[in-house]
């Protein structure tokens, strides 16, 4: 199994998955959508009564249940070092919370504002700011106040979508599409070259030609055109996938990838070791 990457943002990837099976592209899909770990905000504390700011006193009330604040806070992408934090239930600390495992959050905002993400603040390490700083979180009348403290622990989205880094997973059959060179040049076979959505063909010289192969949808419009008369022909390769993904920003779609690739190695090498003990 190889990997060709296309392209390779900081948050989004398209790459070719070449020499494997249908059933493996699958594994690789869910292990990016379930399995890759990331920081989430998972505990929120709420101040209760009044909060005193320059000698005025606010109320400590959001128009907004607690519970719903508390699911936008979990929703938000916490930046995640790998190496840096471990699982709670693996850390040193034997899960009572320390800062090998979790990042602490606070939250102090007077109104009349609006409350978004980037005022989160961590407390202790900067670079562990949220990047998506407007994401909106809840809206502050006149007098009213919110004063919370966040903790974010790591986890995976087999548990809880908070913790799920890639979205947008996808792949399809790499796509082989063969023109008769006896037909490239005759008006029917021209014509679908406006025939197909995604602009994979092109005519050069008066001819055909696949411009695009790897933009193609399968969705076999060219050849519907045509009918049984042909002239092309669109097939899927089950042995090369290409794979598209994004993540929400806790990791880079580079780190995803390399932690997916990580993962699928070492449960082969667990499911190996189960084989050979039975």
């Amino acid at each position: 199994m190889d990997i060709e990457i296309i392209e390779m943002a900081e948050r989004k990837a398209r790459f070719i998955l070449r020499n494997s099976t249908p059933a493996m592209a699958n594994a690789l899909r869910r292990t990016l959508l379930s399995d890759i770990p990331k920081m989430a905000i998972d505990r929120v504390e709420f101040h209760l009564g009044p909060i005193m700011v320059d000698d005025k006193e606010y109320e400590s009330v959001t128009p907004l249940f607690d519970e719903i604040i508390a699911h936008r806070l979990g929703m938000v992408p916490v930046p995640t070092d790998l190496e840096l934090f471990s699982p709670q239930d693996q850390c040193v600390c034997g899960g009572e919370g320390c800062p090998n495992c979790t990042i602490m959050y606070s939250l102090n905002k007077i109104g009349p504002c609006t409350v978004y993400s980037g005022d989160l603040e961590p407390l202790g390490n900067p670079d562990l700011r949220v990047k998506d700083e407007f994401i909106p979180i809840v809206e502050l009348l006149d007098n009213q106040a919110v004063l919370i403290y966040a903790i974010a622990i790591m986890g995976t989205a087999r548990k809880h979508v908070k913790w799920q880094v890639a979205n947008g997973v996808g792949y399809k059959y790499m796509p082989e599409i063969e023109i008769d060179p006896a037909k490239a040049s005759e008006d029917d076979v021209l014509a679908c070259a406006a025939t197909c959505p995604k602009r994979v063909f092109e005519i050069e010289d008066g001819k055909l030609v696949v411009r695009n192969p790897l933009e193609c949808s399968l969705c076999m419009a060219c050849t519907e055109s045509l009918g049984e008369r042909g002239g092309i022909t669109v097939s899927g390769d089950d042995t090369n996938f290409v794979f598209k993904f994004e993540t929400d920003g806790s990791l880079t779609a580079q780190q995803a990838l390399d932690k997916a690739m990580e993962i699928l190695a070492s449960e082969a090498q667990d499911f190996k070791a189960q084989l050979e003990a039975l």
